[in-house]
């Protein structure tokens, strides 16, 4: 047992509790064990590099811990097993083995105050093994059918594993989509909604019997469990359904609306639950439909909660045979079991039971001393509260806490205390001089021994004594009561009235005794008023001993009774005032909506603050699905809504419109803010009374009447079942044609009927239609059915080669007077398939075009056609034409250059065609100014060539050789007009740019 004197104990809130004698001095520093770091849940990987695990503990303790640790609750013998070292409070486990070393650990730390126990913290093999090596059977699907994939992992540890699906060869992963879903928490279900060619020809997934994609009705096939989700915790619930079309997923709350913490993701096959709460729990659904069926899956979901303490224990020192009891209440779901440690040993009642909340003492001894702990524990977690008791015994004594020196302002009240530290708890007593002193009217000994004293006058001032006895000994101490003058408000505050943005002042003024500093607090209705922080509306006095309050810029929050307060260290005194801000009105209140019909809805509001100003008038604003943030004045009867009201109807609304409605009140000083938003309503239903506009079409495919028309926008359907009636004849016709179109965003209708004669005048009118009726026809507007493709042939097609790349080809017009123009297609004969052609289109006034990029040294097909709107008609014979060969790819070599008088002589070396290169027919010169892309061009059939020299300027000379495949690379050389410089002085450079050669004299001279 450690004895220490009570006197000499620092106080430390984090330290735990022992028990201790008043006895010896200077031996009060010493404390229990408090946990710094506890060990944590480890998975160990089987084929970790690290052969070796560690468990962290470290405990604050005076005179510092010992460790030692317990593997499923047993003692490990550290000297007995080679495996198991102590580094420190670490637990070292060497060369670890999985059927000896799996299990709970928990480290115990102690010292003589005590011994606590750690958490517990389970070590585990972590592992995953490899897919098993027997092949799978394959899955015949027809095309249309869902498919469901089982994944079947291998043996693992943890059970949490993330799957991905892989698309014939990695890295191909198969992508998630509506159509395909592969679940994480039924063992990687990989599952298809219908199967089309885009996921054919895996290793084991086929297409059986190809034919007409079949559809079929919506089966779920991934269905979540009944789940048991923790609060605070996120869960995802997972559907997905097989069908053709792809069914949609819909989730719902069978008892109630959905929780607003969720979301909806993969194409609605997760539903996500965040931050679970006790009032998600409920039955959930999820809902699969396609246009072939629908089908349903309900399951559970059940919200259980991780222990946490509403009520724990904490250190504390006890006089000795005192009761004292320790208090543990945790919270959880299923309620948590709680039991009791002392010193890292159950603590159990005299009847051997284990105790629930309480664990009480009747007559504390000093073997009571010691480190306990409550632990409340569930299925899903344990959680500890440490606490050190120390029992005490001492005699009184008043070395750190004396009897204070006290001021009191005359006729105040003043209590002096008496606090000394003893155990047992000691009786008190109190004299003033040698006069014992007793309860009174005017002098009160507390039950803590706290004199006070009521109205105190000078004759109370003097030295005053408080006497402790216990059994264990007796103290006294002294202390001087001084009288002050009481303060008192001479200058009160004075209630003021104000308009919003308006500035004023609140007067305090007080006397107070000469001997004591004074300070002015204000507070707003109880509220001190932080004038850092508000400094921009409050601001104090600057005169000493003054306590005016200057308020500027009043806003209507400033409104309110402001208190002043007088303090001296002595006293306080306080007088108040009320502020009056008056400005533009409150927000109306409780908007709501009833009486609703197709284009109007009575609003009713109760009234806001009116501010101190009579509120002269209401404007009431709406904003509908289509205008979102947008809101406007709304039309209303009484046109003008008076400042007593608190109803209006609201007119010129749009019939089957979902509305939200606000009122704005108005008086004298301003317009204030507008009310909350009343709730979304929707106006009745109605016949719709606008057309469709810009109606027109024509054209299309042969035999086909094309009809065009502009939306109606959709605030003006007026109703459910919106669509179109679509009327057409011949222009010479009585009877009218009509056919629906159901879609509200359809914008064109294509009738088809053989009979219909090719460009014939229709009339066509539409207007649309709701579940209420039918609306009024747009104007009638004229339009020709579609032409017939032509039927014509394009003869004496003939085509000629010019170059290379080029060719000509022309034919004879067909005579058929609707055509459009001509489509002119060529390919290679060898080298290329005919759907790869070329195309080139000219209009019908055309029966010629050149053909460009085409390849040399290559036999090309030619075919003309004729086309129209409806069409292309069918292709002329085709004709053969062979390109001609390449040009020369290589630049002439410029190779002389002389000066002769006003001219410059050029020469170059004769240019060698390669063998799949044309023959060289001549040179062409450009001869140009620098900067310009023309110029003067010459053709030669010699080797070199004159040219005039300019006087000013930098002119270029382009050589390339020329030929029937068209003209070759181009060689370069620049001369400028300055001919002062004497010839041969200039120096040559040549640039190569991929077959183009430059040939640049920099000093201008050649």
């Amino acid at each position: 047992m450690v004895r220490v004197c009570c006197d000499d104990v620092v106080s430390d809130p984090t330290v735990v509790l022992t028990h201790v004698v008043c006895l010896l001095p200077d031996w009060a520093t010493g404390y229990g064990p408090v946990f710094e770091d506890q060990p944590v849940d480890t998975i160990y990987p089987e084929e970790s590099p690290e052969a070796k695990i560690t468990m962290s503990c470290r405990a604050r303790a005076h005179p510092p811990a010992t460790y030692r640790w317990r593997l499923n609750s047993t003692d490990i013998d550290l000297d007995g097993d080679n495996h198991f070292t102590l580094v420190g409070g670490n637990l070292v486990i060497s060369d670890p083995i999985k059927n000896k070393h799996v299990g709970r650990y928990a480290c115990v730390a102690s010292n003589d105050y005590g011994a606590l126990v750690s958490r517990e913290a389970t070590v585990q093999f972590g592992y995953l093994d490899f897919f098993s090596s027997e092949e799978r059977e394959a899955v015949y699907v027809k095309e249309g059918q869902g498919a469901v994939l089982l994944c079947a992992p291998p043996p693992h540890y943890p059970d949490e594993l993330s799957f991905r699906w892989i698309l014939n060869e990695f890295p191909i992963f198969i992508p998630l989509d509506k159509r395909r879903f592969v679940s994480q928490t039924t063992a990687g279900l990989c599952t298809v909604a219908y199967i089309g060619w885009d996921v054919m020809n895996t290793s084991y997934l086929f297409l059986h019997q190809p034919g007409p994609i079949r559809k079929y009705p919506a089966d779920i096939k991934v269905k979540f469990p009944d789940t048991s989700a923790l609060v605070g915790q996120n869960i995802t619930l997972e559907c997905f359904a097989l069908g053709n079309p792809i069914p949609q997923i819909r989730w719902r709350k069978m008892d109630g609306e959905l929780p607003s913490n969720h979301e909806v993701s993969m194409a609605g096959a997760h539903l996500h639950l965040y931050n679970v709460q006790y009032e998600d729990e409920g039955t959930y659904e999820c809902e699969a439909l396609n246009s072939k069926g629908k089908d349903r899956h309900r399951a559970r979901v059940s919200v259980e909660a991780f222990p946490e303490w509403t009520e724990s224990i904490s250190s504390t020192e006890r006089d000795i045979s005192s009761d004292y009891t320790m208090s543990c209440v945790a919270s959880g779901k299923p309620k948590p079991h709680i039991r009791w440690l002392k010193d890292s040993h159950s603590v159990r009642t005299q009847e051997n039971k284990p105790l629930v909340h309480n664990l009480t003492f009747s007559g504390l001894t000093f073997e009571d001393s010691g480190m306990y702990q409550c632990i409340a524990e569930n299925r899903h977690g344990v959680i500890y509260a440490n606490a050190e008791l120390r029992v005490i015994a001492c005699p009184p004594t008043f070395e750190h806490n004396p009897v204070r020196r006290n001021l009191a302002a005359k006729n105040g009240r003043v209590v002096i205390e008496c606090r000394p530290k003893a155990a047992p708890k000691p009786s008190l007593s109190w004299s003033k001089g040698t006069e014992l002193l007793f309860n009174s009217t005017r002098v009160f000994i507390w039950e803590d021994g706290s004199l006070e004293i009521l109205n105190v006058t000078r004759a109370d001032e003097g030295q005053y004594t408080c006497f402790a006895e216990n059994d264990r000994g007796k103290a006294n101490s002294t202390g001087y009561l001084s009288i002050t003058e009481a303060t008192k408000i001479t200058l009160a505050p004075s209630n003021t009235d104000v308009k919003v943005g308006e500035s004023t002042s609140m007067q305090c003024a007080a006397s107070h005794d000469s001997t004591l500093d004074i300070t002015f607090v204000w507070t707003l209705d109880g509220r001190a008023i932080d004038f850092d922080r508000e400094g921009s509306h409050f601001e104090l006095g600057k005169e000493k001993g003054d306590g005016e309050l200057l308020i500027k810029n009043a806003h209507l929050n400033h409104a309110g009774r402001y208190t002043c307060t007088a303090q001296t260290p002595v006293d306080n005194v306080t007088a108040a005032a009320d502020l009056v801000v008056r400005g533009p009105p409150g927000p109306s209140g409780g908007v709501r909506v009833d009486d609703i019909k197709e284009k109007s809805v009575r609003l009713t509001w109760s009234r806001g603050t009116d501010n101190h100003s009579p509120i002269s008038r209401y404007t009431v604003q709406f904003r509908d699905f289509f205008s979102q943030e947008d809101w406007r004045d709304a039309t209303t009867s009484p046109a003008d809504v008076e400042g007593n009201a608190e109803t209006a109807t609201v007119l010129d609304l749009f019939p089957w419109t979902e509305y939200e409605f606000r009122v704005i009140a108005t008086n004298t000083l301003g317009t204030g803010e507008p009310s909350s938003p009343s709730p979304k309503v929707t106006t009745l239903e109605a016949v719709p009374v606008v057309a469709p506009s810009d109606i027109g079409g024509g054209g299309g495919t042969s035999r086909e009447l094309t009809i065009k028309w502009t939306p109606v926008q959709p605030q003006y359907y007026y109703g459910r079942n919106f669509g179109y009636i679509i009327a057409f004849k011949p222009k010479n016709d009585l009877e009218w044609m009509k056919v629906t179109v159901a879609d509200p965003q359809a914008r064109h209708y294509v009738h088809k009927d053989p009979s219909i004669p090719p460009s014939t005048e229709f009339l066509v009118k539409v207007k649309a239609f709701n579940i209420k009726g039918e609306g009024p026809y747009s104007l009638t507007a004229v339009i020709y059915s579609a032409q017939d493709v032509p039927s014509e042939v394009p003869v004496s097609v003939e085509a000629k080669a010019l170059s290379a790349s080029e060719a000509i080809v022309w034919w004879l017009p067909v005579t058929q007077h609707a055509v459009d123009g001509y489509q002119i297609r060529f390919w290679r004969n060898a080298e290329d398939s005919e759907a790869s052609s070329q195309k080139v289109v000219v209009s019908s006034r055309e029966n010629q075009t050149k053909l460009e990029n085409m390849k040399p040294g290559s036999q090309y097909l030619i075919e003309v056609r004729a086309f129209n709107a409806a069409g292309f008609g069918p292709p002329s014979q085709h004709v053969q034409i062979h390109t001609k060969k390449a040009p020369p790819s290589r630049p002439p070599k410029i190779i002389g250059k002389k000066l002769k008088g006003t001219s410059v002589n050029i020469a170059w070396e004769h240019v060698e065609p390669l063998a799949n290169e044309s023959t060289i027919d001549g040179y062409k010169v450009l001869y140009r100014q620098a900067g310009y892309s023309t110029g003067v061009l010459y053709t030669t059939d010699k080797r070199f060539i004159d040219l005039p020299i300019h006087k000013k300027g930098d002119y270029v000379v382009e050589v390339r050789a020329h030929s029937k495949g068209g003209d070759g690379a181009v060689a370069q050389i620049r001369i400028s007009g300055n001919t002062s410089i004497a010839p041969n002085k200039g120096t040559m450079q040549l640039f190569r740019s991929g077959s183009c050669v430059s040939l640049l004299l920099e000093h201008g001279v050649l």
